[in-house]
C-alpha cells in the first residue's frame, strides 16, 4: 500500500500534496481496483485488413477512425444510421436542437459558474446483456450450420468483445470533450494555483473517462490542476452520480414499464428483418431476440473494432425503429413515465442546488454522500468550475428530478413513431456516449431582453430598467440549449432559453418533495400499465387502475 500511496503522491492523483502518504483518504485513490465493477478487454481491432469499405456502389471516404459508410437499404438520403442508436451513439451534438434558437451573450455580460455532468465515453456491452446472449447461442450451435448471402459472415462469425471499459474512440470521445469545454470555458479555471475537484465514481470506465477529459483540458500534467475525487459505486452506498443504486425499487417490475413498452413495439418493427434473415441461416432459429441483439452488436463492434457486418443487416426504418424502443424504455424506466424517474435522480439535483446557494447540505438527501458533501475539501462551494461524471440513466433521472417536463409529454405511443414535434425526447440527442450537460450561471449588467429579436444589436441587449444586476441560469445539453420556459412556467417564454436565478431556485425549492424520495425508491406500490405514470413519482392508490398482465410482452 505504500507503495501505491507514493505513486498517487507523485502523480498528483490523490487529493492534497501536504497530506502524509499514509494519510491520502480513499476517496481520492484513482488506482481503479476498489469497486471498479466489471471490466474485460476484446480483441485489437484490425480494421486495415476487416474493413470490406469501398462499398459497391458507393464512393470511398476514409474512415475517420469508425467505418460509418455502411450500405443501408431504403436510405436514399444518405442519413446517418450511427446517430440512431440511442444511449449506444457515438457521441455527436443535438442535431435537431430542443425547441430554441441559440444566442450569444450581450456584450457586458458575463459567465461565471458552469457545472459539468458528463457521461462515460463508448464503451464494451454490458456484462450479460443481449450481445452476449447471441453470442452463447452462437457458440453453443450443434449440428449443421449454414448462413448465406448477407449473413454469410456468420459462418465464421467469433465474439470478440470485452465487457463494460472503455473502447479507445471512447477514450477519444472525452479527451475531446476536455479540450473543446477548455475552450468553452478555460478561462473560469482559478488562477490562484489551487486544484479544483472533479468527481467521478469507482467503476473502470467512470475514471478512465474522467482522467481523458481532465487531460484534455488541461493536457498530460492535469494532477496539477485538479485533484479527481472518487465515489464508491456498489448497491448501498450513497452516491449521487449512480443514484439507481440506492433506489431499490427501480429494479422491481413495477419501475420496469419501459422494457415491457419497448418490447411491444420491438415485436412489432423487427418482424419483418427477423422473417428475413431467418430464411437466410439454417441450424439457427433467429427471433425477435436475436434481431435486436444484432442492432446492438452494430453499435458495440462499431465502436470496438471500427467495423460491423451486423450494420448492414437492417433497413434505415428498422434502424428508426431501433432508435425508437429506445426512447420507450428510458421514458418508462428512467424518466417521467416511471415511478422512480424524479427520486434516483434528486441527490444529484440537491448538490446542484447546494453549489448554487453556496450552502452545505447538513443531512442525507436522496442519494447524496453527506459525508463527502459536507466537507469544503470533498465538496467545494467555490469552484466555478465543477466537473462531474456519471451514466446514462443516471443523467435522464437528474433531468426528470429537475422537473423538465418538456420531455413528458405527449407520452410515447407503443405502435408507431410520432412525428418530430410530437417526440418529447429522442434519446440519441440526450444520452448518447460522453454526453454532457452544462449549466452556466450567466451575470448581466441589467435585465436582458425576453425576446432577443426585440434587441438587434449587442448594445442594446438589455431591457429595462438600465444598470439593474441579474442574473440567468442556462442548460446546455450536448451543445444545445434546453429552454427553461417550456418546463417552468415561471421562467417566461425566453427565446433563449434562460431563466432568472432566482426564479430557477424558486422553482426547485419543492423538487426534493416532489420526488417522493423514501415511498419511491423503498415503498411499496403495484405496477401500473406504461403511460399512466406522467411526472416520474409512483401513482396514489385511488389513482391507480388495475393492473393487466397481459399489457406485457416480453420477449
Amino acid at each position: 500500500m505504500q507503495k501505491l500511496l507514493s505513486y498517487l503522491f507523485l502523480t498528483g492523483s490523490s487529493a492534497l500534496g501536504a497530506l502524509a502518504l499514509d494519510d491520502v483518504p480513499d476517496y481520492f485513490v484513482t488506482d481503479r481496483k476498489h469497486f471498479a465493477g466489471p471490466k474485460a478487454t476484446g480483441i485489437a481491432p484490425f480494421l486495415r485488413a476487416t474493413n470490406p469499405a469501398p462499398f459497391p456502389g458507393v464512393s470511398y471516404i476514409p474512415n475517420s477512425p469508425l467505418e460509418t459508410q455502411v450500405p443501408i437499404a431504403g436510405n436514399d438520403h444518405n442519413e446517418n444510421i450511427f446517430e440512431l442508436f440511442g444511449h449506444l451513439s457515438h457521441y455527436f451534438p443535438n442535431p435537431e436542437g430542443f425547441g430554441v434558437d441559440e444566442h450569444s451573450l450581450p456584450t457586458g455580460a458575463q459567465i461565471t459558474w458552469v457545472n459539468m455532468l458528463s457521461r462515460h465515453g463508448a464503451r464494451y456491452p454490458t456484462l450479460g446483456s443481449a450481445a452476449f446472449a447471441f453470442a452463447d447461442k452462437v457458440k453453443n450451435l450443434t449440428g449443421t450450420f449454414e448462413a448465406k448471402d448477407e449473413l454469410k459472415f456468420l459462418n465464421d462469425w467469433i465474439f470478440t468483445l470485452g465487457y463494460e471499459i472503455l473502447v479507445p474512440i471512447g477514450k477519444q470521445e472525452l479527451f475531446e470533450s476536455g479540450t473543446l469545454h477548455y475552450y468553452q470555458y478555460g478561462h473560469l479555471y482559478p488562477n490562484d494555483g489551487n486544484k479544483i475537484i472533479a468527481r467521478s465514481t469507482t467503476q473502470d470506465r467512470m475514471v478512465e473517462s474522467a482522467e481523458y477529459f481532465l487531460a484534455g483540458f488541461f493536457g498530460l500534467g492535469w494532477t496539477q490542476n485538479a485533484t479527481l475525487e472518487v465515489i464508491i459505486e456498489k448497491p448501498g452506498y450513497n452516491n449521487s452520480l449512480a443514484g439507481y443504486f440506492l433506489c431499490p425499487n427501480g429494479n422491481k417490475p413495477a419501475a420496469r414499464q419501459g422494457d415491457h413498452a419497448s418490447a411491444q413495439w420491438i415485436a412489432s418493427y423487427l418482424a419483418d428483418a427477423t422473417e428475413r434473415l431467418d430464411a437466410k441461416i439454417q441450424g439457427f432459429n433467429w427471433t425477435i431476440a436475436d434481431s435486436y441483439a444484432a442492432q446492438t452488436l452494430c453499435a458495440y463492434e462499431t465502436v470496438a473494432l471500427g467495423y460491423s457486418a451486423f450494420c448492414g443487416l437492417f433497413t434505415l426504418d428498422e434502424w428508426k425503429g431501433h432508435e425508437y424502443s429506445i426512447d420507450l424504455a428510458f421514458t418508462g424506466n428512467n424518466m417521467f413515465q416511471s415511478p422512480v424517474g424524479r427520486a434516483t435522480g434528486i441527490g444529484y439535483v440537491q448538490e446542484i442546488l447546494s453549489r448554487l446557494t453556496h450552502h452545505h447540505l447538513q443531512e442525507p438527501t436522496g442519494q447524496v454522500n453527506i459525508t463527502l458533501d459536507n466537507n469544503t475539501v470533498t465538496f467545494p462551494l467555490n469552484q466555478s468550475l465543477n466537473l462531474d461524471f456519471s451514466h446514462d440513466t443516471n443523467i435522464a433521472h437528474i433531468l426528470t428530478a429537475f422537473g423538465l417536463t418538456q420531455f413528458a409529454s405527449p407520452i410515447l405511443p407503443t405502435d408507431h413513431i410520432p412525428p418530430l414535434d410530437e417526440r418529447p425526447l429522442i434519446v440519441s440527442h440526450l444520452t448518447p456516449f460522453a454526453a454532457r450537460l452544462d449549466i452556466e450561471v450567466i451575470s448581466a449588467p441589467s435585465p436582458v431582453c425576453q425576446s432577443r429579436s426585440e434587441c438587434t444589436y449587442e448594445t442594446n441587449a438589455f431591457g429595462k430598467p438600465k444598470d439593474q444586476p441579474t442574473q440567468y441560469i442556462h442548460f446546455i445539453l450536448n451543445q444545445r440549449t434546453i429552454p427553461l420556459g417550456r418546463s417552468f412556467a415561471e421562467c417566461g417564454e425566453r427565446d433563449d432559453g434562460w431563466c432568472e436565478l432566482g426564479t430557477f431556485l424558486d422553482v426547485q425549492k419543492d423538487s426534493l418533495e416532489r420526488a417522493e424520495f423514501e415511498y419511491s425508491c423503498f415503498g411499496e406500490y403495484d405496477s401500473v400499465p406504461y403511460g399512466n405514470i406522467k411526472d416520474g413519482v409512483p401513482l396514489k392508490k385511488e389513482t391507480e387502475r388495475e393492473y393487466r398482465p397481459d399489457e406485457q410482452i416480453e420477449l
